[in-house]
């Protein structure tokens, strides 16, 4: 049996999922992931996901989208998704490590790859 592989959607598509969040890869075709999530799985094109062989454990920063639906505007231009849970929480300045307001985990920011 293989490893399990990783995906997130790269840039500011919406494809009916989280961006920064990382969701386990079911399946890869040549023109496709199938991604789990939650209990269904979900298709999105191959172009469209940055695809990693461990589950990343640092926080996710990302850009606000132009179509966020349920983020706060007092947020501002980016915020932060957990690496377990997928939740989002503000960043108020570059910090280290954030702790989960639902998992409670604490883990560090991914600063490197803030687009």
């Amino acid at each position: 049996m293989e490893a399990p592989q990783w995906a997130r959607v790269k840039g500011d598509v919406n494809c009916s999922i989280r961006r920064g969040a990382w969701y386990q890869v079911l399946r890869l075709t040549p023109d496709a992931a199938i991604l789990e999530v939650g209990q269904r799985s979900l298709n999105i094109p191959r172009e469209l996901v940055q695809i990693a062989v461990t589950r990343p454990r640092r926080w996710s920063v990302v850009p606000r989208p132009y179509d966020a639906v349920d983020l706060p505007l007092a947020w501002g231009s980016r915020y932060a998704v957990c690496p377990t849970c997928r939740a989002r929480m503000p960043l108020n300045r570059e910090q280290v490590e954030l702790s989960c307001g639902r998992c409670g985990e604490t883990r560090a920011v991914d600063w490197s790859e803030a687009r």
